[in-house]
C-alpha cells in the first residue's frame, strides 16, 4: 500500500514539473496595429463616399478599436462589432459564412449561436504569420462586398491577410 501511494506520490511531482517555457504561445493583435487597421478601413470608405464604422477584435471577440465616421448611422457600431467578431470566432469571412448558410440549410444554427453573431458581408478574419489573432468588420456601405472591400484595406494597411491569403 506505502509502495502504491508513493509511487501515485512521485508521478503527480513528475507531471507537475510543467514551466512557463510549456505553455503553449500564441500571437496577439496590439492595439496599435488594430487602430491602424480601423482607421484605414474608414478611411477607405470615406474615400469611396461611404459613412461607416470599423470595428477590430482580438482571436477572443474583443474589442480592441472601434472608429464611427460621423454622420455614420447608429447600427453600424454594432453591425462591424458584431461582423468582426463572426469573422475571428468562426475564422471565416462573413460573406462566406452568410453563403454558406444560404446553401446549406443545415448550418443555419451558427446564426444563432450567440447574440455577437451576424452573417452579413464585411467581415474579416485577420491572419498574421499563419494565425488568426482577430477579426475586422465594416458596417454601414450599401452592401457586405463594398463593406468587405474596407475591412481588406484595413488589413492591407497593416500587412495581415484574412483566411483566404
Amino acid at each position: 500500500m506505502r509502495s502504491g501511494l508513493f509511487a501515485f506520490c512521485l508521478m503527480g511531482l513528475l507531471t507537475c514539473n510543467a514551466s512557463a517555457a510549456d505553455l503553449p504561445r500564441e500571437r496577439i493583435l496590439p492595439l496599435s496595429l488594430a487602430t491602424k487597421a480601423a482607421q484605414a478601413a474608414v478611411d477607405q470608405c470615406m474615400a469611396d463616399g461611404y459613412l461607416v464604422s470599423a470595428a477590430v477584435v482580438d482571436r477572443g471577440g474583443n474589442v480592441l478599436a472601434l472608429m464611427r465616421k460621423e454622420g455614420a448611422g447608429p447600427h453600424t457600431v454594432d453591425s462591424s462589432r458584431k461582423k468582426a467578431y463572426t469573422a475571428s470566432s468562426l475564422r471565416r469571412p462573413t460573406a462566406e459564412l452568410a453563403g454558406l448558410i444560404a446553401k446549406m440549410p443545415a448550418v443555419q444554427g451558427l446564426q444563432h449561436m450567440n447574440e455577437h453573431i451576424l452573417m452579413l458581408g464585411g467581415g474579416l478574419p485577420i491572419k498574421m504569420e499563419g494565425e488568426v489573432v482577430g477579426g475586422i468588420g465594416v458596417g454601414g456601405a450599401p452592401g457586405g462586398h463594398l463593406d468587405e472591400a474596407c475591412s481588406q484595406a484595413g488589413l492591407d494597411s497593416i500587412g495581415a491577410g484574412s483566411i483566404n491569403k
